[in-house]
């Protein structure tokens, strides 16, 4: 894909600037016309090593049928750190009845 082409399917870019880093909000387009944003943290890190400084890159992508459930799920966070008061979780209505799951979750090993 060349530059034009990669440029034809962002359609709209927000850099926010904050001390270190830099979050970069970016609307793009798939070939079948459906939005998505990639959210990318980009940090200036040094090397101590190379004595260099180099950047360190994070991105996230969020498609539509999640824009909702993630826009609940920061508002609920915001909405904590403000109040201190925990909000209802932000659980899809199917999340306990889906077929193609085949794990409970007191089955899953949250450990990282």
């Amino acid at each position: 894909m060349d530059y034009q082409e990669q440029r034809k399917e962002e359609l709209y870019s927000q850099v926010i600037p904050a001390g270190k880093r830099r979050y970069f909000f970016d609307v793009k387009e798939t070939r079948g016309g459906d939005k998505f944003i990639t959210i990318t943290e980009s940090r200036k890190l040094f090397d101590n090593k190379t004595g260099e400084f180099y950047i360190d890159k994070n991105k996230m992508f969020l498609y539509k049928e999640d824009f909702e459930k993630f826009r609940k799920g920061l508002e609920n966070a915001l909405s904590f750190i403000e109040t201190g008061v925990e909000p209802e979780p932000v659980v899809p209505d199917d999340f306990f009845r889906r077929e193609d799951t085949d794990a409970r979750l007191d089955e899953i090993d949250f450990k990282f």
